[in-house]
């Protein structure tokens, strides 16, 4: 497999190493090396479009950003299993219940979670989701098949499940919607351009980037009122009420992750900075009074510009090598 590709995969390696540990973590490298469309692939991608509904086993431990139908069958008791699904940043997700053979009596459980969850930290975070987090668990054993469907509220969704006896599982589908005004996304690339765009919303929307980046923010309207664009603010930006914020950090969460900068006023030209973090968050909080837009490109850091920083940089504390 290409190194490129590699790369592509680091942080939900990281992820799964994270929430099984070291041994299961070498067990998913291994079929990722032996299998290059377990992961983002965008050649597999063209190739379906318009073709059959596309099948395969789900593993334990399994990240897709495929639709098609996906079986898990338990060779052996099975106790600590997770798959995190990711769109494009302009589709929700939609969880289809085909087939579930689980005893929920024996300690079986299959649960959708609205977004990703990994060691206690979630995305989209608690301060920028619209439910709140015990409403993002659907719990199979609970619901049974009346939710026989489940649409996430973003791009990214994950199931946990726990499957004891040896022949039982489920079998799940998924499928894809547009989202006409995407608010908190986690990027499937480390290079990229994305337009975020608030309109008349009371919420947060966060972008995510789960590698280290070079940002740069190329368009930032906020505070639009009939038409006129309200006067910059001598106040900071957190008493404004409508800005956008660069955040960095190591983790899944942005309310967790170091606040880098913010804007509060609008511009237009380019404003660039260079953020070493694992994962790098572009968040705009909205009134709900305006329209608010902000539009920027990224591109993943190279090993050289992080060994070496200079220029408009976040601090040592935020560098971490490849």
């Amino acid at each position: 497999m290409a190194p490129t590709f590699k790369l592509q995969c680091h942080f939900i390696l990281i992820c799964l190493m994270a929430l099984r540990g070291e041994s299961r973590y070498l067990e998913l490298r291994e079929a990722v090396d032996h299998d290059p469309f377990l992961l983002f692939s965008a050649n597999l991608k063209r190739e379906l479009a318009g073709e059959q509904l596309y099948r395969r086993a789900l593993r334990c431990l399994d990240m897709l950003s495929l639709q098609g139908q996906f079986t898990f069958t338990a060779d052996r008791p099975q106790l600590h299993c997770a798959a995190f699904f990711i769109a494009e940043p302009e589709e929700f997700i939609t969880i289809h219940y085909d087939r579930v053979s689980i005893d929920c009596q024996s300690g079986d459980f299959l649960k959708v979670f609205d977004g990703w969850i990994l060691k206690g930290e979630k995305f989209p975070s608690s301060q920028d989701h619209p439910l709140p987090t015990s409403e993002r668990y659907i719990d199979f054993c609970e619901s049974g098949l009346s939710r026989r469907s489940i649409r996430s509220s973003q791009n990214v969704a994950m199931i946990f499940f726990r499957v004891h006896e040896p022949g039982n599982g489920f079998t799940l589908t998924i499928q894809t919607d547009p989202n006409l005004f995407p608010c908190n996304v986690i990027s499937q690339t480390p290079n990229g351009r994305f337009t975020l765009v608030v309109p008349h919303q009371h919420r947060n929307c966060s972008f995510s980037i789960i590698y280290p980046v070079v940002i740069k923010i190329s368009d930032l309207t906020l505070g639009h009122l009939n038409g006129l664009q309200l006067k910059k603010s001598s106040a900071s930006c957190g008493g404004i009420g409508d800005f956008v914020e660069l955040l960095g950090g190591t983790g899944l969460d942005p309310s967790k992750m170091m606040p880098l900068a913010d804007l509060s006023y609008p511009f237009h030209g380019p404003a660039q900075m260079k953020i070493g973090c694992d994962n790098t968050v572009v968040r705009m909080v909205s009134s709900g009074k305006h329209i608010n837009r902000v539009t920027f490109e990224y591109r993943q850091l190279e090993p050289y510009e992080l060994e070496n920083p200079n220029g408009n940089s976040i601090q040592e504390f935020c560098l971490s090598s490849l």
